[in-house]
């Protein structure tokens, strides 16, 4: 069974769902343009927002080897996530519409 760590990207203190969803938008879509093989190893995206104190967060549910290639690209990108736990892991079943968005490749 393919296991997933869950990967939770922050926006700016106050700032809003638009400017957050186009910034991620423009991550994602810049990974999928140089990166295709790492953007592959994303597999969900849940499809609300959650707030996070003073924050919105977004969670992805990923595979762990490309956390290490996550990591650098998101901080070059000013994107903010929390710590990623690599012991709790989702199965693809957790990640079920209509909260999940299964992301196609």
């Amino acid at each position: 069974m393919d296991e997933y760590l869950c990967l939770t990207l922050l926006s700016r203190p106050g700032e809003d769902e638009a400017p957050f969803k186009a910034r991620l938008s423009a991550f994602w879509t810049r990974m999928l343009r140089e990166k295709p093989a790492d953007f592959e190893k994303v597999y969900a995206e849940m499809v609300a927002f959650e707030a996070q104190t003073d924050r919105l967060g977004r969670k992805y549910l990923v595979e762990a080897e490309v956390v290490g290639v996550l990591e650098p690209e998101l901080r070059a990108a000013g994107l903010d996530h929390l710590p990623i736990d690599p012991d709790d892991l989702y199965s693809k079943y957790e990640a079920a519409p209509p909260e999940w968005f299964w992301i196609e490749h």
